[in-house]
């Protein structure tokens, strides 16, 4: 018999990702604020993120197992989050295209005493953008709820052209990952 799963996020690919595990869960969102502490790398910063999210769920549910992520686009050393406006869309797609940054998603799962945190990153190459393209992009709607302000699984496939690791963390959750360690803690068999 499997735990209660819980998913704290209400990010539909997250939500697309757990289903390919065939498992039921259900999803709880988290409202912590998403301030990350000074001097924190992006890798732990991730990962502290998703902590913070599965905390605020796990305390509620302490019977369910709680998994929580976050999603961090990295370049140059600068987290590019998700975008306000259409001119940050623009500036953000603006500087990575032709380049190459990661994507860094961070996953914790937590049961009662239990935490495992782990992050993966993904190295992500784009082509070369115009203009058009970039605006044309930014008016479909679909940069604004991303970090980085692009999804691989939509649209914004074409500017990639080449990753390094795991395509389904770029997605928004390690699923492969995920799933070891949720067998790892015995939350599922």
């Amino acid at each position: 018999m499997n735990k209660p799963l819980i998913l704290a996020s209400s990010s539909p690919r997250r939500k697309d990702l757990l289903n390919q595990l065939q498992l039921p869960f259900s999803i709880y969102t988290s409202n912590v604020e998403e301030l990350i502490p000074d001097k924190f790398s992006p890798e732990r910063a991730v990962v502290y993120l998703a902590a913070k999210k599965a905390k605020a769920i796990s305390q509620q549910y302490p019977a369910s197992v709680v998994i929580g992520a976050d999603t961090m686009v990295v370049s140059e050393g600068i987290i590019l989050g998700k975008p306000k406006s259409k001119d940050e869309a623009f500036s953000t797609l603006k500087s990575l295209s032709g380049k190459v940054h990661e994507v860094l998603t961070g996953v914790s799962v937590q049961e009662n005493q239990i935490e495992k945190n782990f992050f993966e990153k993904t190295i992500v190459t784009f082509n070369e953008l115009t203009d058009d393209e970039i605006l044309r992009y930014i008016e479909s709607g679909e940069p604004f709820d991303k970090a980085g302000s692009y999804g691989i699984q939509g649209l914004g496939a074409v500017f990639v052209k080449k990753i390094e690791g795991d395509y389904f963390s770029v997605v928004g959750l390690p699923i492969s990952k995920l799933y070891r360690t949720l067998k790892e803690i015995g939350a599922i068999r």
